[in-house]
Parts: structure tokens; C-alpha cells; sequence
């Protein structure tokens, strides 16, 4: 780690934290100094990164001193209580968290969508939810072909959006089943093994959740439409990793299939996997560990001239998550 980047990874001992570090040695990001934080109870840690085995370190406002870049994972209240410490620091934030993904003066970025935003910033760019990614990144080709007017979105989402607590959850559960024991329920409200949950994230007043309501401002926000019309359902599922997103859409004007395929095959990040015929098409199982977001099951909509039907997939803690707060950076760096 002699040359290139100070980067701090807050977070560091979580779900994406740890993900993080993975995808910044796969990727060879230029660190020359890697600072792991997270909370007191995870200070003492030691986390592997080529191979070295560094220490985690209390989160404070004085730990972002000489960091260029710090990548945050460590939830909302954590990144507006610390982000504006690091900024001030001189660092540039890449927050994963909801915080500031809704400020006007903080872009929203998805570089394969939007990646001039990240070059706007003040110090703070914010990294979108993880279900938005999945299902944006199929939505932007069919955007700018013929304006996307409505979608109607439903998630299966992974127990891993909801961090490594409940990833544990769920193994726990399934081993008390195996085993005969009474399932224990901590995470989540209801047991989450055998089950679907309608329900990620807090419910608002209007009766949808918090989840439900990001994909709505977020989708308006990254393709800078705010006409958009966006209907979502937010679903947990006993899934361990990577998330589905079941689409429709409706555009100003017709897409055939052939068209949309092309257009899904053409944008960078993006896979189809679509043939019924020998039953290939996304699954969270073959999505698991992967960078690119899968499409497939591509039809027309039969109730509406310009409708089309698709179901995108990918994994959260990394395109999802850390892979995009990584790909920003790079754009930074260039």
C-alpha cells in the first residue's frame, strides 16, 4: 500500500464494510493507506486486506485526518453524525446510506446512469438503495429509447440488505427447523425462514414503507425525470443474497421485445439472461458474488400497447452497495 489513496471504510466490520474491502483489492483500487472504522464494540477487530491484517479503529471525528476517501456503511445516523467531520477533514464521502440521498446538493450517483453527477459534488456523494440499482440499471436504456412514463415495481429482497444480523437470522432459523428447536425471531418482526415478509423498512403514513417510498424519489432523481410515475411493493425473502426486482413499465411509445433485449445487451453492467426455452433466466443463486445486474423474462405487457414486463436481479452488497461506492471513486480518480 505504498502509493495511491488514503481511504477510510466505515462500517468496516459490517455486511457491505466487509465487502468493501473485498472489492477494493479485486479491483486494485490505488490505496496507499487503509483506515477501518467502526463502532467501540468492533474496535480491536482485525480485518484481512492484501494480505495484511489491519486493526479497526473507533469511529470519531478526528479519525478522517489525512483521508482522501472515506466510504461510509454504517447507516443514516451514523453518516450524518460523522460524514460532515470527514468533508471537513478533506476527505470525499460516498455515503451508502439514505442520509443524503435526497439532498438537492448531494448527486445520486449510478455511474453507468449518471456518472457526470458524482463530478458535481461538495465534498458528499451518495450511493443509491440497493433495490433502486437493480432495478434502475435495466430502466435506463429503455429511459433514454422512449421515456419511461410509469412502473409498477415488486422486491424479493435478500435478507442481506437488512445486514449481517440478519443473515445469521436466518441461518439460525433454518438450523432450529432442521433441528426441531423453536425458531428465534430478533431481526426482523416476523420469522423470515419458510415466510415473505411484505414489508422492508418503516411504514409511512400513506401506508407505504420507507423502502418502498426510496425507489420512488430515487428513480425520479437518477434519471432526472420527475414525472416518472413509480408504484412499488417492498417483499423480504428467505434469500440469503442478491436482489429480484418483478418490472413493468410503460414508455411513450412501443418497445418490442427484440428492441428492449438489444437495448439490455448494449448497456454496460447490464446481462440478459433470457431464454424460457431451456429455463435460463435471473436467480439470486447464480446473481450471488457477481458485479453486473442480470435481466430476463422479457415480454410484452399484454394489457397496455406500450407496456413491457421484465425481471431484473442482482447482488446488493455488491452493486447493490459496495461495488457502485468503489466504481465512484475510480470516477473520481480519472
Amino acid at each position: 500500500m505504498s502509493r495511491g489513496y488514503a481511504v477510510a471504510v466505515v462500517g468496516a466490520t459490517g455486511a457491505v464494510g466487509e465487502t468493501l474491502l473485498e472489492i477494493l483489492e479485486e479491483r486494485k483500487f490505488p490505496v496507499r493507506e487503509l483506515r477501518l472504522l467502526a463502532s467501540e464494540r468492533s474496535a480491536g477487530k482485525r480485518l484481512r486486506f492484501q494480505d495484511e491484517e489491519l486493526p479497526v479503529a473507533p469511529l470519531t471525528a478526528d479519525a478522517f485526518r489525512g483521508i482522501e476517501f472515506a466510504l461510509f456503511s454504517a447507516g443514516a445516523a451514523r453518516s450524518r453524525e460523522f460524514a460532515p467531520a470527514a468533508t471537513r477533514a478533506g476527505a470525499i464521502v460516498i455515503d451508502n446510506s439514505s442520509a443524503f440521498r435526497m439532498d438537492p446538493e448531494v448527486p445520486l450517483v449510478i455511474p453507468e446512469i449518471n456518472p457526470d453527477m458524482a463530478l458535481r459534488h461538495k465534498g458528499i456523494i451518495a450511493n443509491p438503495n440497493c433495490t433502486a440499482i437493480v432495478m434502475l440499471m435495466p430502466l435506463k436504456p429503455l429511459h433514454d429509447f422512449a421515456r419511461v412514463r410509469r412502473v409498477v415495481a415488486t422486491s424479493y429482497q435478500a435478507v442481506s440488505g437488512a445486514g449481517a444480523k440478519a443473515i445469521e437470522e436466518l441461518r439460525r432459523q433454518v438450523t432450529a427447523w432442521v433441528e426441531g428447536k423453536p425458531l428465534p425471531v430478533e431481526v426482523f418482526p416476523h420469522q423470515i425462514a419458510f415466510n415473505v415478509l411484505p414489508h422492508v423498512d418503516a411504514f409511512l403514513e400513506n401506508g407505504y414503507t420507507r423502502e418502498e417510498m426510496k425507489l420512488v424519489y430515487e428513480t425520479r432523481k437518477i434519471l432526472g425525470d420527475e414525472r416518472i410515475l413509480v408504484s412499488p411493493t417492498t417483499v423480504r425473502v428467505p434469500v440469503f443474497r442478491a436482489h429480484a426486482v418483478a418490472v413493468n413499465v410503460e414508455t411513450e411509445r412501443p418497445v418490442p421485445v427484440a428492441t428492449a433485449r438489444a437495448l439490455f445487451a448494449a448497456f454496460p453492467g447490464l446481462r440478459v439472461l433470457d431464454d424460457p426455452a431451456r429455463l435460463e433466466y435471473p436467480m439470486p443463486l447464480s446473481a450471488a458474488g457477481t458485479d453486473d445486474c442480470y435481466v430476463g423474462r422479457i415480454r410484452q405487457d399484454l394489457t397496455r400497447e406500450n407496456g413491457l414486463n421484465f425481471w431484473a436481479v442482482g447482488d446488493q452488497l455488491r452493486k447493490g452497495a459496495a461495488l457502485n461506492a468503489v466504481q465512484i471513486a475510480e470516477l473520481l480518480t480519472r
